[in-house]
């Protein structure tokens, strides 16, 4: 069994887990990890018979109620038989540390393309408009199931998500924090003051952006929704809004368009992508997004602290872990600058 803190997983006690949850499984089992991961670390799993993915939890201490592994294994064994596009849970849940060091579950292996830069520099403007009209219209079909006939409804805490979401995050930050630094200070005290009435609730992802999706082959479309980790019942609204941030971040080769859309370029306005959004959900508007800007760089804000305090203990996943932990004060500044744009 890995110690914890390395970042190796002991493969015999994989393959003999494995074959105690499927008679007839065979070994043997070889695993290689996929880049990123800082938050739960994700690994190629290859059999005789197949590949799968093995999502675990990080080795080493864990902030109260991140790393939440059993909730994404839950999440899609529940929108897998909606027809929803997520990949197949398979094998089960091991929430058993004693077994690889951490809890973990295994899902189906998807084949298909990760898009990691926004603008998507390699296609024609209509493929481009068609890859980004899926990816909306994957959204808003999200926030249309019924959790409560998916076995969802305890899913998420009753009252308003974004009241919830603000006091979570600033527990999280507090739980992970090593300087002072004062616009974090400014935005934990204007957040939970303003807090926006809730008027719907749905599934919410969470963390939906391009690199967290798999899209066919050949195909503008959605085989697979990946990375639940912060998936729960919620306003939807929150999912808009993050996906909403991409128009507003500066193109460094992610999930940001900003100034590249409208025009010859195929990617549509956030003006386009919101009134898509809306028709498809029965919406006659969304709200100014500016507190929910401030609201998403904030929630960032404690992820990456989470990081650098992991970093700082010797427990971070990915190499890339300081220059991310970095980052922090800046976010800090970017989401107070959203605040004081919705009237902070």
């Amino acid at each position: 069994m890995s110690a914890p803190g390395e970042d190796s997983i002991d493969t015999a006690a994989l393959e003999r887990w494995m074959r105690a949850q499927r008679p007839g499984f065979a070994g043997p089992v070889a695993l290689s990890k996929f880049a990123g991961g800082q938050s739960n670390p994700t690994y190629r799993v290859e059999t005789p018979g197949g590949s799968y993915v093995l999502r675990r939890q990080p080795f080493g201490a864990l902030l109260p109620s991140a790393h939440a592994v059993d909730r994404e294994y839950r999440l899609i064994a529940a929108l897998h038989p909606t027809g929803f596009p997520v990949a197949r849970p398979c094998f089960g849940l091991c929430d058993d540390p004693a077994v690889i060091g951490s809890m973990f579950y295994l899902m189906e292996m998807v084949e298909g393309r990760t898009l990691w830069d926004g603008t998507l520099p390699d296609m024609p403007p209509a493929d481009r408009r068609a890859h980004y009209e899926a990816m909306v219209d994957t959204l808003a079909d999200l926030h249309a199931i019924d959790y409560a006939a998916a076995g969802l409804s305890d899913f998420g805490k009753p009252g308003n998500y974004f009241e919830r979401q603000v006091a979570r995050w600033t527990r999280q930050y507090r739980a992970a924090q090593t300087d002072d630094i004062p616009a974090a200070e400014a935005l934990i005290d204007y957040l939970a003051r303003t807090v926006p009435p809730q008027t719907r609730t749905a599934i919410v992802h969470g963390d939906y952006r391009i690199d967290n999706m798999i899209f066919a082959p050949d195909a503008p479309r959605i085989l697979a929704v990946l990375d639940w980790e912060l998936s729960t019942l919620g306003d939807p609204l929150a999912d808009f809004a993050y996906f909403a941030m991409n128009w507003v971040t500066e193109p460094e080769g992610r999930s940001g368009v900003m100034g590249q859309t409208g025009g010859g370029t195929g990617i549509p306005t956030l003006e386009d992508v919101t009134q898509r959004y809306c028709a498809r959900t029965g919406r006659d508007d969304v709200p100014d997004l500016n507190w929910y800007f401030a609201y998403n760089l904030f929630r960032l804000m404690g992820i990456v602290q989470g990081i650098k305090k992991r970093w700082l203990d010797g427990n971070a996943s990915n190499a890339a872990a300081e220059a991310t932990a970095a980052r922090v004060p800046a976010l800090a500044e970017a989401a107070w600058g959203f605040a004081l744009k919705a009237g902070a």
